[in-house]
């Protein structure tokens, strides 16, 4: 069975922001504004989208 993935794209710089929001950011692994990643969907990784969703968005298509 495979696993369902997320993509997660960097939209916002965090810059600016509180530290553990970008603490966040780094660990979902987005380092520049633009660059995407493909995540395991897990409740973790939600989490963590839905803590700095003013910064990321998800993309739809690519999973």
């Amino acid at each position: 069975m495979a696993k369902s993935t997320i993509t997660v794209k960097l939209i916002k710089s965090p810059v600016g922001t509180r530290s553990d929001h970008r603490a966040t950011v780094l660990g979902l692994g987005l380092k520049k504004i633009r660059q995407t990643r493909v995540l395991e969907d897990t409740p973790a990784v939600r989490g963590m989208v839905n803590k700095v969703s003013y910064m990321v968005q998800i993309v739809e298509g690519q999973s």
